[in-house]
């Protein structure tokens, strides 16, 4: 048997504005989905249909357990680390040989398909990858790592990426003069950001910017905007939505010190704190003791 995991990832900057060709910030964070694949004549079926196309796929069976430290539907890319583990722990099973990139590429073959059409590659290869990456159209490039200090607030509001992406998609097409400069706006953002990488506090500015503006694009929720100014109240550098929207998650850049204030004000507004950081692996093999 062969047990792999992939991380989750959270969008530091650029969301709903990426799908237009503006620059995104991605960054694989350290909770984890694990994945055991064992070969198996009579695999019992998995509840998941990225596993089933995972085994699909690759053309082989067997069977498979799953543990997550991820919550699903968060916005944390909890189906692409499911995918990308899946693959990994097939992968190396069956003794097949596919190197990290065709892996990548696989799971988000996967995830379009499973979401019909509606995934995006980004969310793959953060996970097969780790580290911070910047995604610009449809091309991909890691940046050196950094050492940001992150609470995580799920707002426990189920959201659908989809129906968010659509309803930004509506607006832009009934008011461009409008939507488009925001868009632009969020892009220069990023650009920004990226300059000031290592400067956590000009960093937390950018990062209440960028959630202003994705306020302006109707993608927030009252949820968010509770566990977004807990955040800031609390010592938080700054806190912004990290995803689709319209519930999930908000992430908030926190000096060292503050992340447990942080996580405690997050918690107190009936939201659930992930603290954590950069994840510099991706997919990795794990012992099977």
């Amino acid at each position: 048997m062969a047990t792999w995991s992939a991380p989750g990832k959270v969008f530091l900057f650029g969301e709903h504005a990426v799908v237009y060709g503006k620059p995104g910030v991605a960054m694989a964070i350290k909770p984890r989905v694990f994945v055991t694949v064992r070969r198996s004549r009579n695999p019992s079926h998995a509840k998941s249909p990225y596993i089933d196309e995972c085994f699909r796929a690759m053309g082989v069976r067997g069977s498979v357990y799953v543990r997550s430290q991820l919550q699903s539907s968060s916005g944390l890319g909890s189906s692409a680390a499911v995918t990308v583990a899946t693959l990994c722990a097939i992968n190396d099973e069956f003794d097949m040989n596919h190197t990290r990139d065709e892996i990548a590429n696989i799971a988000f073959n996967i995830e379009r398909k499973v979401q019909k059409g509606r995934a995006s590659p980004t969310d793959t290869y953060v996970s097969a990858t780790g580290g911070l990456v910047l995604i610009t159209g449809s091309s991909k490039r890691r940046l050196p790592p950094q050492n940001l200090q992150l609470v995580v607030g799920n707002t426990l509001a189920a959201h659908s990426t989809a129906k968010m992406v659509e309803k930004v998609g509506k607006m832009r097409k009934n008011h461009p003069d409008i939507v488009n400069p925001i868009l632009d706006a969020i892009g220069a953002v990023t650009l920004a950001a990226l300059h000031n990488i290592g400067n956590p506090k000009e960093l937390g500015r950018y990062m209440d910017m960028n959630n202003a503006l994705l306020e302006a694009l109707g993608v927030g929720h009252p949820a968010s905007s509770r566990l977004v100014l807990a955040a800031r109240a609390s010592g938080a550098y700054g806190a912004k939505i990290t995803g689709a929207g319209g519930g999930g998650c908000i992430i908030a850049l926190c000096p060292r010190r503050a992340r447990s204030r942080v996580a405690g004000a997050i918690e107190a507004c009936e939201g659930k704190a992930i603290i954590t950081t950069i994840d510099s692996e991706g997919a990795r093999r794990e012992n099977d003791d």
